[in-house]
Order: structure tokens, then sequence, then C-alpha cells
């Protein structure tokens, strides 16, 4: 495999604060399809640029902490999620800060590190806005990119009302919006500390890259002296030649964007500020040596996965036991334990949609249904689900049977199944099985067809 050209960038450096007009999130799923400004498609090339770098990890790890080292960071390093915590904490203590403002970071949700840190006394304030109000609930994100898409906007009218003392009743976005920014403002101006994620280390620069759509990192960083990063150790690239590749299409498959609001490139501390880098295994070497799901650690954590899912986009975020649902997640928990988190293998419907447009290639069914294969091996598979598959198996092998369940299961009171012995139902109600099946309706000509018209 040819290596990835470095050192491409003629400055060493790329401006700040790049700012792209943004689009919906219906085109998030595909939108990394469509041709790159030179013409170009981006192909297999994001994919075989992250095989290329988890093939020579080590090396690309200690050219970044070298050239970060030598541009002024401290780099540390964390075998797992205590030991990562334990290393901000110390950093916290040190400097004598109290308040910390963080963007978005999925790896400090992975690690606990905000209920950590409000154990020690110190306050870590989201700064984005969906994170904002994931916390001021006092409830876990339901998507990565997207942390309350889940939740309406008469919620956030109330919550507002309740926190932050906003006008009763008044539930207009664009108010709510301009009312987070005064309360955020105050948060960004007295920190003592700033955190970010990384979503990209560049090893020949020894510079990280931080991607957002509200611009909160870019102004919690400018105030405090201190800025710690933390990041999973999968997250280097080579060189900003395939930076570039990967800002591109980060946006693309995230929420259809040509590129994100700000892509803030951190490459040496300013005068008499500090910056450290938190470089976390937790887990992630030993996800490399297994041969049949290393192909997870591509993952760019762009959520397009989670887009395009059918089960995801129909029972959301929290129908899974692991920190991050859909495909993603259900791989993700599987390498972490399947002992804890093998009941969300059930939640695939092998449609391969998540294989489909993942824009770093990983065959995330492909793997979901390898889980599913070892899980009896393992020991891990659900006694109850294995009896009503093979149950389920009898009466799909019978005609009569399945056709007489259709028309009697409509009758069924609903306590039957829709009650606190039902772990599916905590939290939520089971959906209203239809009177009429969609067999019978077609029988009788009563599905609308529509002829395609000939161009």
């Amino acid at each position: 495999m040819r290596r990835p050209r470095r050192n491409s960038s003629p400055t060493g450096s790329v401006p700040r604060g790049t700012t792209a007009r943004s689009s919906t999130c219906a085109r998030s799923a595909t939108a990394w399809r469509t041709p790159f400004p030179n013409g170009r498609r981006c192909g297999r090339g994001p994919s075989e640029i992250k095989l290329h770098t988890l093939s020579h990890l080590g090396r690309y790890l200690e050219e970044f902490e070298r050239n970060a080292t030598a541009n002024g960071m401290v780099v540390h390093w964390a075998s797992d999620a205590r030991e990562m915590n334990r290393i901000v904490l110390d950093i916290l203590r040190r400097h004598g800060g109290r308040t910390l403002i963080k963007s978005k970071s999925m790896l400090s949700e992975e690690c606990g590190l905000a209920p950590f840190l409000a154990g020690q006394g110190i306050d870590a304030v989201e700064s984005d806005l969906g994170e904002r109000i994931m916390q001021l609930m006092h409830r876990p994100p339901s998507h990565i990119v997207l942390p309350a898409i889940h939740v309406r906007r008469e919620e956030v009218g109330e919550l507002f009302e309740r926190e932050l003392g906003t006008a009763r009743g008044d539930s207009d976005p664009t108010y709510l919006t301009h009312e987070a920014r005064k309360h955020l403002r105050g948060k960004f101006l007295t920190a003592d500390v700033a955190m970010t994620g990384v979503n990209f280390a560049v090893a020949s620069e020894g510079a990280f890259a931080v991607c957002t759509n509200e611009g909160n990192a870019d102004l919690g960083t400018s105030f405090p002296d201190l800025h710690i990063a933390i990041m999973g150790l999968e997250k280097v690239v080579p060189d900003y030649r395939s930076l570039a590749v990967f800002t591109r299409l980060l946006a693309r498959s995230a929420t259809g964007q040509p590129v994100t609001a700000y892509t803030s490139l951190y490459r040496r501390p300013e005068p008499g500020k500090q910056i450290h880098v938190v470089i976390v295994d937790n887990g992630r070497t030993e996800s490399l040596r297994n041969e049949a799901h290393r192909n997870m650690l591509k993952c760019l954590r762009c959520g397009a996965c989670m887009n395009t899912c059918p089960v995801y986009r129909r029972s959301g975020g929290y129908s899974y036991s692991y920190f991050i649902p859909g495909p993603l997640g259900i791989n993700l928990g599987m390498l972490r334990s399947p002992e804890r988190y093998a009941g969300n293998v059930s939640g695939c419907s092998l449609c391969y949609s998540c294989s489909n447009v993942c824009p770093a290639r990983i065959d995330l069914g492909e793997q979901i249904y390898a889980w599913r294969q070892e899980m009896d091996a393992d020991g891990v598979a659900d006694t109850r689900k294995k009896l009503a598959v093979e149950g389920m198996d009898v009466v799909m092998r019978h005609k009569t049977l399945f056709y007489t369940g259709l028309k009697l299961i409509p009758w069924v009171p609903r306590f039957v199944y829709n009650n606190r012995f039902n772990p599916w139902c905590a939290g939520r109600e089971m959906p209203h099985f239809a009177r009429r099946s969609f067999n019978e309706l077609w029988k009788e000509g009563k599905i609308a067809t529509e002829k395609k018209e000939k161009r």
C-alpha cells in the first residue's frame, strides 16, 4: 500500500475559522459520495489512509508526540478511562482550576469525565448547545453528532424556563438559542480551563484539528490560559493531505455540509498559555488485535450509520445499553464487553445500509452479523430471544399459522405485552398492531401504486 504523502502544507499551518454554508441533515447519509471540488470522488482513499495509519499506529503516535512536544505542547498517555480522568484532574489541580468549559467529546462520555470531575468539586460546563441541553436535563446524548435530536422544542422551552429563567411558554428556537448564548457567554468568560476533543491529530506537524458548527471550541479556548485536549489514539492521521480528505468527508457524512462551519487547527500554545494533549487507549489496542473487528478503529464518528439505520430512526438512542447508539454502538459495545452489551446485537435488521453509507467503508452490518454467529458459542445469547426466534421459525414456515397469527395479534389485549415485565416498555409505549395486514390490503387492491413516467 502506498504511504500517503507527508509535509504537503507549504506553510505548516492553515487558517482557523474556515466558514461554509450549512445544509440539511437529510442528505448526510449519501453526501459523501458527491464529487470533491477537483472532480475526484473520495472512493476508497479514506479507508486506505485509515488502514495505513492503523498498520503503523505506533510510529505515527510517536511522531505526533515528538512534534507536538517540539511545538510546546505537553503530551500525556492514558491506558484506560480511570487514568485519563486522573491525569485531567491532576492538570486541573496544578493549575488551580475549578471551572471547566468544554466542547463536545464522545471520549469524555466514554470515560465518564464530567461526573468524575463533579465528584471532585469541579464544574464542567458543556458549551455545545445540544450537549448543554442534555446536561441541564441530566440525561446522556442520544446521538453522537446531534445529542438533543430527540428533544422537542417545547421541552427545551420548559427546561430553559426552569433553569435559565426564560419567558414562560416561549419555545421559539431563535429566542431559545439567543438565551442559551447569553447564558453560556458568562461561562466562557469566567472559565479557568478549556477542554476539547480531537477530531484528527496530524502526526507530521504535531497539530490537532477540532471541528464544530457553533464555534464554541474556538471561543472556549480563547480566554483560559490552559487548554486540555483529549483524544483516542486512533484519531491520528499522517499529514495535512490526509487531514484535508477527512475534514471534507466528516461534515458531508454527518450533516450534509461541504465542511464544518469551524475547522480549527491547534499547533502551538500562545505565549503564556498551555496546551496539554491526553492520548487515551481504553481498550483500543485490544480492538486493534481483533482481526475480525479492528475495522471499527477507522470510524470518523460522523453518525451517518445512525442517520440511515431503520432501527435507530424508529426506536431512538436510548434503546441501546451502550453510550453510543446505532450500528456503531452495537459493534463498539461488543468490543468493549459482550457480556454487558450483547442485547444490542438484536437491534439490527441486517439491511446493511450502515455499511453502504460509511465514508470509511467499515463493514458495520457484516460485523454485527458476525457477532450474532459468535454469541451462542460465547454464552452471551439471550435464552428468551432464542426461544422467540425458534417460535417465529415454526410460525413462518407454516402458511396457515402465519396468516392466522396476523389476524389474531391485533386483538390481543395490550396489557399482555405492554407491561412492566417487558423491558422495552421502560420509558416507551409498544406500537399498536395494524388491524389489517399489508398482504390483505394488497389482495383487495387497496394499495395505491404509481407508474414511473418514462423520460
